[in-house]
């Protein structure tokens, strides 16, 4: 082995360097260059060889060129807005919000429209009042937002479309009817979203509905949401609790109270897939419904939910189609919103729409945006709107026993439908578009589909110039059929007969002034070729309605 030859040295350092200015020195010698090196310059010699032009052209100076900036309206974000019109016809609708801190808000909104009626061949009082009022509170955290609501609403109508039976009609008949009905609702809720997070959010509604005729209906509905992200797609999961209960006092036939209460859990997981040109939803929904105090049945539902669009690359068309279904909770509240004069007696179920397959096409060419859409469904225990029958004629009768009020019928209906849409946008200042829905019902028990039109169809045009803004409406409902019946004097419903509600135009302008972007004054033209028209078996429209008014707009 060989021997290492590495000794051990000791260095003392008797004082670290410390460098300091003093120990800098200036070189003060300059270079010494050879004369030879040094080359001199060569002269450079050049004439100018000027020859005349012939030319008119003679510079004008101009000022600087700028683009010209456009005008930037205010956007306001609080209103008030009033009017008043033919028939005695009040309007004040308002919002009003502030921010309280940087990240929290509130506000309220408030509507309210009434009329003293007049209705041409109304015998019976026909005014209505409809006032609203909403209020909510929001906050916006790093993570998540959340919001409380609470509002209500207090409707009043009035039963005047007495059946024809009746006719002529007996003064002393007609002053012991007072057909005021009153719907008073009150909701509560919440709601929170999350950010970047699995459990998205959810939620929180709660609403009670009544009447004059101590009919009550509370409803509860609660829905958490949640994502998961799969790679670059997603998985999301819905989860809700409905629940509703309810009573009538009585029945149309008898004194018999009416009571409901249905509990459904659902379950709605989708994954949703997105490629260059192919978006792709796969889910599925699952529903158990709980069901007691009525005839239907407590058991589970499922549902396909699948949909797919994808994007034509040779004219930029999307194509879409899907096969869907759901159980929809039927309720008083809904049935009263959609038909004012509906009797305090109804049979609530829930409608199964056990399946709904669609195809279309969507797109833009030449600056019309359109869909076109097909559509076929099932649906079991679909409701219909019907009139329900005279009864004995009594001055003691309830004021909805006079053929002036609408029961609710259920039939299983499988309907196919075309619907069309266009937008248009021929200028900054001009757009116009419409819809178009045709429906074929193919019904199991009833004759016809009661007071559903197959053909439905609206227009309508904006045009602005300056400060000066016009709109159009044309709303096109084809021909529908209704019941016409009667208990009396055998007590025992004779065959109903079936009564045609004529197709009707109605066509709508409103307009207004821009003073500033904060003021403004309107006017409102509606029916405006006076066509009584019935909206529903018996219920004709008020004719011609204008309406003129302002609309203020602030801020805090």
């Amino acid at each position: 082995m060989k021997k290492d030859t590495l000794n051990v040295e000791v260095i003392n350092v008797v004082k670290p360097f410390d460098p300091s200015v003093a120990d800098a020195f200036k070189i003060n010698r300059n270079p010494q260059l050879e004369q030879d090196s040094i080359g001199e310059h060569k002269p450079f010699k050049y004439t100018i060889f000027s020859v005349p032009v012939a030319s008119t052209f003679t510079p004008k100076q101009i000022g600087f060129v700028g683009l010209v900036k456009p005008e930037l309206k205010t956007i306001y974000n609080n209103f008030i807005s009033a009017g008043y019109g033919n028939n005695q016809t009040p309007l004040v609708e308002t919002f009003i919000h502030n921010a309280i801190k940087k990240n929290q808000d509130i506000g309220v909104y408030i509507n309210y429209l009434s009329s003293k009626g007049g209705v041409k061949n109304a015998v019976l009082n026909d005014a209505f009042t409809d006032a609203k009022l909403a209020v909510y509170y929001k906050q916006a955290q790093d993570q998540f937002d959340w919001q409380i609501d609470l509002g209500g609403q207090l409707q009043k109508y009035n039963w005047y479309g007495l059946s024809p039976i009746l006719k002529p009609f007996d003064p002393i008949l007609l002053a012991s009817i007072h057909p005021q009905q009153t719907y008073n609702t009150f909701n509560a809720g919440s709601s929170m979203i999350y950010h970047h997070a699995i459990f998205q959010g959810g939620t929180f509604e709660y609403q009670y509905f009544s009447d004059d005729y101590s009919t009550s209906e509370n409803r509860i509905f609660l829905a958490p949401e949640f994502k998961f992200p799969i790679f670059s797609d997603h998985l999301s999961t819905q989860l809700s609790l409905d629940y509703l209960d309810g009573k009538f006092n009585q029945a149309y036939v008898n004194t018999n109270p009416l009571n409901y209460q249905f509990l459904t859990i659902a379950f709605y997981p989708n994954f949703e897939l997105n490629r260059a040109n192919l978006n792709l939803n796969l889910g599925l929904k699952v529903s158990y419904s709980s069901v007691s105090k009525t005839p239907q049945q407590s058991k589970f539902y499922f549902y396909p939910n699948l949909m797919a669009s994808y994007k034509l690359k040779a004219n930029g068309f999307t194509a879409f189609a899907g096969l869907t279904g759901d159980l929809h909770q039927n309720s008083y509240s809904e049935f009263a919103n959609a038909n004012n004069f509906v009797s305090p007696t109804l049979n609530i179920k829930r409608t199964n729409q056990q399946y709904k397959t669609f195809v279309g096409l969507k797109g833009l060419t030449n600056g019309v945006n359109f869909q076109l859409k097909v559509s076929y469904q099932n649906e079991k225990d679909k409701a219909l709107f019907v009139s329900n029958p005279v009864k004995v004629i009594s001055t003691n009768n309830k004021a909805y026993e006079y053929g002036n009020s609408f029961n609710v019928v259920y039939d299983n209906i499988k309907t196919l439908s075309l619907e069309a849409e266009a937008k248009v946008n021929f200028s900054k200042q001009l757009n116009f578009g419409g819809t178009f829905a045709f429906n074929n019902y193919n019904l199991s028990s009833q004759q016809e589909a009661w007071n559903l039109p197959q053909f439905k169809a609206d227009l309508n045009a904006n045009y602005t110039l300056n400060k000066w803004f016009v709109k159009t409406e044309v709303y096109v409902v084809g021909q529908r059929k209704g019941q016409s019946s009667h208990i009396f004097p055998t007590f025992t419903i004779a065959t109903p007969q079936t009564v045609i509600q004529t197709a009707y135009v109605d066509l709508n302008f409103s307009g207004g002034y821009n003073f500033s972007d904060g003021f403004t004054v309107f006017a409102r033209f509606n029916n405006v070729l006076n066509d009584n028209y019935q909206a529903f078996t018996n219920y004709e429209v008020q004719g011609f309605q204008a309406l003129a008014g302002l609309t203020y707009k602030f801020d805090f």
